[in-house]
């Protein structure tokens, strides 16, 4: 598994300026030392890369905010409700949500890395 394998695997992370090869690294390295390989087993390759697709993400997030004159790293939840004038928008995350999934349910990513996680039976290493 490297950058390049990633990339191929999720092309909407191809953007190498958004998202630069050295926080794909990062994150990488971060996983294969919190993924027990004899855990994983076959499903390594794929946990990983949700892994580190969730985290970037979150730092793209962190990245956007800043641009916009927001605090990076603000914990924020899922949009439940937003209204403009007489536009409104809402959106039932508990119906995607896995419990106990934590910062996991703030992306999708997240959400598949930690459904997988436990199906292989390692959720408790990762939390």
């Amino acid at each position: 598994m490297d950058a390049a394998q990633f990339r191929a695997d999720f092309p909407e992370f191809a953007d190498t300026t958004k998202y630069p090869d050295s926080t794909v690294n990062l994150w990488l390295s971060l996983g294969t030392k919190v993924l027990a390989p004899d855990r994983w087993c076959d499903y390594l390759d794929v946990g990983l890369e949700l892994f580190i697709a969730h985290n970037i993400t979150l730092a793209a997030n962190n990245q956007l905010a800043e641009m916009v004159g927001g605090t990076a790293g603000q914990v924020k939840g899922p949009l439940t409700s937003k209204s403009v004038d007489k536009v409104s928008a809402g959106y039932d995350t508990g119906a995607v949500a896995l419990e106990d999934g934590g910062f996991y349910n703030l992306t999708t990513y997240g959400i598949q890395f930690l459904q997988l996680a436990r199906m292989v039976g390692s959720g408790g290493i990762q939390l």
